[in-house]
């Protein structure tokens, strides 16, 4: 059973979600094959603080949604307002590219990670749980480390990122 009308208009809908204002994300881990896989998100939202949970979702047609959902553990990093053109290379386009020329690291757990000192915040996932929900699957990373900057983050809006100057934070309390 559905709640929607028949002549529900979903491309109205869609713009009326870009009224929301959100982060943006990237997530990379390690596919079944020992390469590295990541891709832009922008449905990323905490879930709880007991234990300490964060959600995301991917599309049932990404192709590389399979390897995430075998993978062990993701890096969610929380992109910076200077990271747009990273934000658009891993938005589409082959895997291997998007990793070329950029600079890689670990995680305390061992997850693949990018190592660039512009992101906001990351967040190492144990790949909790995922959950089936329309065209999408959410999945649901328990946080066993994350880190955070001062960095001003990329923000999406109305199918478009909004750049916002760099502003130094009010205090470091």
């Amino acid at each position: 059973m559905t709640a929607s009308a028949p002549d529900f208009d979903t491309a109205y809908f869609r713009s009326a979600l870009g009224r929301f204002a959100t982060g943006v994300t990237l997530v990379t881990s390690t596919g079944q094959d020992g390469r590295p896989i990541g891709l832009t998100v922008s449905s990323f939202n905490s879930v709880s603080l007991d234990p300490p949970l964060v959600l995301w979702s991917l599309s049932t047609k990404a192709s590389t949604l399979s390897q995430f959902e075998k993978a062990e553990r993701y890096v969610i990093h929380v992109l910076g307002a200077q990271q747009l053109k990273l934000a658009s290379r891993f938005a589409s386009g082959p895997q291997a590219e998007r990793f070329r020329d950029i600079p890689l690291g670990r995680a305390p757990n061992g997850t693949l990670m990018l190592d660039d000192p512009e992101t906001s915040a990351w967040f190492e996932c144990y790949n909790w749980a995922r959950h089936a929900a329309g065209d999408h699957i959410i999945f649901i990373g328990q946080v066993e480390r994350c880190h955070r900057s001062f960095t001003q983050p990329l923000v999406y809006h109305a199918g478009d990122f909004e750049l916002t100057p760099s502003q130094e934070p009010l205090s470091n309390k």
